[in-house]
């Protein structure tokens, strides 16, 4: 029975290879015969289902190649039409989302298996990891993919016969609470390996994923999962028990074997990443549990882990106990009716589903609070006064700006004027930017008072010899604007202004939270998602005075 699975399987990846080649052939002759340079490989099959690093067998073109000149590979990468490209992979990824929805397994392989063997997705897995954060950061073996050419060969060199990943590299970063955290840094190959295999499991962990699940997925962010406990909490008659779940080293503690149980992708390739190993001050250990925190697919694999928790917790008690359930990445929320409740029908299901996978809830950080004494969650404290919920900036989010600002000042005393606004306003936009859609103006105005203060300090201590009148004048009004920090820069072309950006001049606008049900993936959903991501009012509530958000409410 089992050998009779895997014939049919086989024959329907042929048919699914033909019929995409088919599909596709014509657009793809299209574009490689309007590109300035023809030399990349025009057969389908070869983006399809090439394994091996053979001779490129191509069709016969009227280029350059026919002639008997030299194309470099560097031109083969600036040519790429990568619009096209993401929309040939993205057409693969929603069938596999489809299949998921229709609960076909063996088709979800069959579409992984083309995907992860086409080159298009190769080319996009390359891209990915040449242009992010991470790009100048090397592995254990100190390798970089700097340059087209580089990137064109790293693309034609990713096979999974033979493929052997190497051990991570280990460094530690400092934690807020004084600790720090292991970070383990693949290798390029590897994590250009991890970029193409998660183009295709992402459509499977999203059509899977709960549905107040918010951390590391597409078009979800903390503003969805900070809207969402909003919901669960602010109508008059919401629970007024809170559950803070935290867990106890969630990527590191995770069972490999539930892992490579549970995780619909090709076991030998995960196995081979789980149990790579790691190397710290040149000793290599093993790695016996968790997944590396640094990977690319690591936060997928993290949230297909704790997937299926909302349904627990919801099964666990009556559909009157106004349980909600809120997690991003793996700290999370319950709301509940009463203590009772969480403590002794919801806390020891969550204990038993994390136990299974290896896990544990976090003993000093797991709490059950009153939603009147107030308790934290993704940088933003949740308090009740009277009726009214309230959504302010935690206080040491604040300090930790208000430090942050000071140093910064402090440290780019001497520098020129421009480099320190610069700065500045790159830390204070990103963090009110972060708050803008809670209750944050009175935080704002605190962070405006202390940084005038501030640079009114650093500006004395540089012209000791001027007056007020003098400082104000060069500093406060060089923009025009009373009451804005800022400078002149002449340079040969123009003279340019600088400006301190205020805070509390951004503004709070409320933010309309994503779909639950909504799936990148889905056909249906595409036009929804290109809004939000396309159109930034769409994800804001229009501003109005609160006589008129009072009569839209009711």
């Amino acid at each position: 029975m089992e050998g009779q699975n895997k014939e049919v399987g086989r024959s329907e990846c042929r048919r699914e290879i033909r019929r995409i080649e088919h599909e596709t052939w014509l657009d793809h002759e299209n574009w490689m015969a309007s590109a300035t340079v023809n030399s990349v490989p025009t057969s389908n099959r070869y983006f399809i289902a090439r394994e091996l690093g053979d001779p490129l067998k191509m069709r016969k073109q009227k280029t350059a190649i026919r002639a008997g000149a030299l194309i470099d590979d560097a031109k083969k990468w600036k040519v790429i039409d990568w619009k096209w490209i993401r929309r040939q992979v993205r057409r693969l990824q929603v069938r596999i989302a489809k299949a998921v929805k229709d609960k076909r397994w063996n088709k979800i392989k069959v579409l992984q298996y083309i995907l992860t063997r086409s080159f298009y997705a190769k080319l996009l897995a390359v891209k990915r990891v040449t242009s992010n954060k991470g790009k100048k950061t090397p592995g254990i073996d100190g390798v970089l993919w700097q340059g087209a050419r580089a990137k064109w060969r790293a693309a034609l060199s990713l096979r999974r016969r033979g493929y052997k990943p190497q051990p991570l590299k280990r460094i530690y970063i400092p934690k807020k609470n004084g600790k720090k955290r292991p970070l383990s840094i693949p290798t390029m190959s590897d994590r250009a390996q991890q970029a193409l295999h998660k183009l295709a499991l992402a459509p499977v962990a999203e059509t899977l994923a709960d549905r107040n699940s918010y951390g590391f997925r597409e078009g979800r962010s903390c503003a969805d999962a900070i809207a969402a406990a909003f919901n669960a909490l602010s109508k008059p008659n919401s629970a007024t028990w809170v559950l803070e779940g935290d867990i106890k080293g969630c990527f590191d503690n995770i069972s490999h074997e539930w892992m490579i149980k549970n995780i619909p992708m090709d076991k030998v390739i995960l196995t081979k990443w789980l149990r790579a190993g790691y190397v710290e001050k040149g000793i290599t250990y093993p790695s016996r549990k968790g997944t590396p925190q640094g990977g690319i697919i690591s936060p997928t694999f993290s949230n297909m882990v704790l997937d299926g928790l909302e349904d627990a917790v919801n099964n666990a008690v009556p559909r009157r106990s106004r349980v909600n359930f809120v997690r991003y990445a793996d700290d999370f929320i319950i709301t509940g009716k009463s203590k009772q409740i969480l403590e002794e029908n919801v806390k020891p299901v969550v204990e038993e589903f994390l136990k299974e996978r290896g896990l544990e809830l976090s003993p000093e950080k797991t709490i059950i609070t009153y939603i009147k004494n107030g308790f934290t969650f993704l940088g933003q404290t949740f308090r009740k006064h009277g009726r009214k919920l309230h959504i302010t900036p935690s206080t040491k989010g604040v300090l930790a700006l208000v430090q942050k600002v000071g140093t910064l000042i402090r440290k780019h005393v001497s520098v020129p004027m421009p480099i320190l606004i610069k700065k500045l306003n790159q830390t204070l936009l990103g963090w009110a930017n972060y708050h803008r859609h809670v209750v944050a103006s009175e935080a704002f105005s605190r962070v405006d008072t202390y940084v005038f203060e501030e640079l009114w300090r650093m500006v004395r201590r540089r012209h000791q010899n001027k007056s007020k009148g003098w400082l104000i004048k060069n500093y406060w009004m060089a923009s025009g604007k009373k009451h804005r920090f800022a400078v002149r820069h002449r340079t040969t072309k123009e003279n340019k202004v600088y400006v301190v950006q205020r805070t509390s001049a951004i503004g709070i606008r409320r933010y309309v939270k994503i779909k639950a049900l909504a799936n990148p993936y889905l056909p249906e959903y595409a036009a929804y998602y290109w809004q939000r991501r396309n159109k930034k009012e769409s994800k804001l509530l229009p501003a109005m005075s609160a006589r008129e958000y009072r009569a839209m409410a009711a």
